[in-house]
C-alpha cells in the first residue's frame, strides 16, 4: 500500500511513518523538505499520484482559535482537494478525545478539521485520541521560566505517540470508519503530576505550578472531558514506561 503521511516528521507522524515501513508499505512524506506545502498546496497532487490513503497529523502549537482555525482549514482544504483529483481512496485525520463542547482556541481548530473532513465526498476516517505523553514536554518548553514551570490544570488519559502511530497505521490498513473507535491511554493522569515525576526521573529540581486557565478553553482542560468516554480501545504504555523508552531528555 502506498501511504502519504503529512506531518510525518512529527511528534505522531515519524511513528506513523516507521510503523509503516516496518509492514512494508511504500511511503510519501507530505513536508517541504520533499518539495510540498500543504498549507499552500504546491507540490501536493504531484506527490498523491498512486497514493492509497493519506494520513493527516499536521499540527500548529498556537492557542488562538483564530490561528488554529485557519491552520487546520487551510491544511485540510488542500489535502481533500489534492485526494480527489488524484483518486486517493482514504483520508485519515487524527484528532482529540472530548473536545466536542471546547469549541476554542487550539481544539476549534481541530473541530474545524473535522467538520470538513466529514462534510467532503471522500471517504475518511476520524480518529480520536487522547493527549500524548510527550504533552509534559512540549508544555515544560513552552511554560517554563527561570526555576519555576507553569502548567494549567489539565485532566487527561494520554497515551504515548509511537501507539497513536501504529493505530493510524491500523485504520489505514481497514476500511474507511468514518469516526473510528477512541484510543486512550491505560491510567487517567493530571498534567501537573506528569510533568513533576517527569523532573524526578530526570533528576531536575524544578518548581511546578498548577494553575486553572481563564475562559471556556481553561474549563474544558481541567473539566475531565480529555479523558474521553464511551466506546474506546486502550493503549499499554503507561507515562512511567514512556519515561523509560521514549522520553527525550535534555
Amino acid at each position: 500500500m502506498r501511504i502519504a503521511v503529512a506531518g510525518g516528521t512529527g511528534t505522531v507522524g515519524r511513528y506513523a511513518v516507521q510503523t509503516a515501513h516496518e509492514r512494508r508499505h511504500e511511503v510519501v512524506l507530505l513536508t517541504r523538505g520533499n518539495g510540498v506545502d500543504v498549507l499552500h498546496g504546491s507540490g501536493l497532487e504531484q506527490a498523491l499520484a498512486g497514493v492509497d490513503v493519506v494520513i493527516d497529523t499536521l499540527n500548529s502549537t498556537t492557542l488562538s482559535t483564530k490561528q488554529a482555525v485557519e491552520f487546520f482549514g487551510a491544511a485540510s482544504r488542500q489535502l481533500l482537494t489534492a485526494e480527489k483529483r488524484s483518486g486517493v481512496r482514504h483520508h485519515i485525520a487524527l484528532s482529540i478525545v472530548g473536545i466536542d463542547n471546547i469549541d476554542t482556541s487550539y481544539y476549534a481548530g481541530k473541530l474545524a478539521q473535522e467538520r470538513l473532513v466529514e462534510a467532503s465526498d471522500l471517504p475518511h476516517t476520524i480518529a480520536r485520541t487522547g493527549q500524548f505523553h510527550e504533552f509534559a514536554e512540549q508544555i515544560v518548553r513552552q511554560t517554563s521560566f527561570g526555576p519555576l514551570t507553569l502548567v494549567p490544570r489539565t485532566l487527561t488519559r494520554p497515551v504515548a505517540a509511537r501507539e497513536v502511530g501504529a493505530h493510524l497505521i491500523d485504520l489505514a490498513e481497514g476500511a474507511p470508519a468514518g469516526r473510528a473507535r477512541d484510543l486512550l491511554g491505560p491510567r487517567d493522569e493530571s498534567l501537573a503530576d506528569m510533568v513533576r515525576r517527569m523532573f524526578a526521573h530526570d533528576g531536575r529540581r524544578r518548581a511546578v505550578l498548577e494553575m486553572r486557565l481563564p475562559g471556556a478553553y481553561g474549563r474544558g482542560l481541567a473539566s475531565g472531558k480529555l479523558r474521553g468516554g464511551g466506546a474506546r480501545d486502550t493503549a499499554t504504555t503507561t507515562f512511567e514506561q514512556w519515561l523509560h523508552t521514549d522520553h527525550q531528555q535534555p
